[in-house]
């Protein structure tokens, strides 16, 4: 439990400034809403000038831009990249950040198993995610109750909110397993942000191609938002394969850690 408070601990000032970072990408965002919507067929017209592939590229559903869902469902798209960064860059440092520091070492000289270590590392770092998508979605609901007088689907809204927390569980898990197998990370956000990105662009040309198969290969595809929103559900065929995917890179990550060499310092 002390090695859970203290990774925590550890995390508590990057996960503040992500937090920061999303709960003001979303005021932002949602206030614009309200001129927007006003304005909606002008902004119409103006899209429909875009490129069709673009358009799809971007995420841009003309029909909906004047709905809070469909409004919501554009600009998530860009919040979801932020916490992606966010749950990458917590899950390459988990074990990296020991060898970087060198403390690995000092740490394996306790009276703790390598599984608890890893246990008490992932705990901590699913914690902090859990804290910055509770602080994310109080403040997503606050401002789309504020921006929005009309009725919506709070259901759906919550759907399209807890994307971001399973978004994040999966780069999460990535990280995890990239950083045990290439333990001597020297920089790990220009990999987050490499990574990231990488599987985002994917995601927009994947969108353009209309291949469903292909939307297995980038997270960022597993959550179809205009889905959620005609279905008020998730699609359960890759709601698995995310399952899948993290269940089993975090058991070869255990796996990777038990078996690994730790070079003193």
């Amino acid at each position: 439990m002390n090695m859970f408070l203290h990774e925590l601990k550890a995390y508590r000032k990057s996960a503040i400034t992500w937090t920061s970072a999303l709960v003001v990408l979303i005021i932002l965002f949602l206030s614009l809403f309200p001129s927007i919507s006003k304005e909606a067929e002008e902004f119409k017209k103006i899209l429909e000038g875009f490129p069709e592939a673009i358009r799809i590229a971007l995420g841009l559903s003309v029909e909906n831009i004047g709905s809070i869902l469909g409004y919501y469902s554009y600009i998530f798209l860009y919040i979801s990249l932020v916490g992606a960064i966010q749950a990458m860059n917590l899950g390459l440092s988990l074990i990296s950040k020991e060898l970087r520091e060198k403390t690995a070492d000092f740490l394996l000289t306790k009276p703790i198993t390598r599984t608890q270590i890893m246990t008490y590392k992932l705990l901590s770092a699913v914690t902090s995610l859990v804290i910055t998508n509770v602080f994310y979605l109080v403040t997503a609901t606050i401002m789309a109750s504020w921006v929005e007088p009309n009725e919506y689907s709070t259901k759906v809204f919550l759907l399209l909110s807890l994307t971001l927390f399973f978004l994040q569980l999966i780069f999460l898990a990535l990280g995890i397993i990239v950083s045990v197998m290439l333990p001597k990370i020297k920089s790990v956000l220009s990999i987050s942000l490499g990574t990231v990105f990488a599987f985002f662009i994917m995601g927009a040309l994947v969108s353009t191609t209309g291949d469903q198969t292909l939307r297995y290969f980038t997270p960022f595809k597993y959550f179809d938002f205009a889905y959620i929103v005609q279905n008020s559900g998730y699609e359960s065929s890759f709601m698995i394969a995310a399952i899948g995917f993290i269940a089993i890179a975090i058991t070869a990550s255990y796996y990777i850690y038990s078996k690994s060499d730790i070079h003193a310092v």
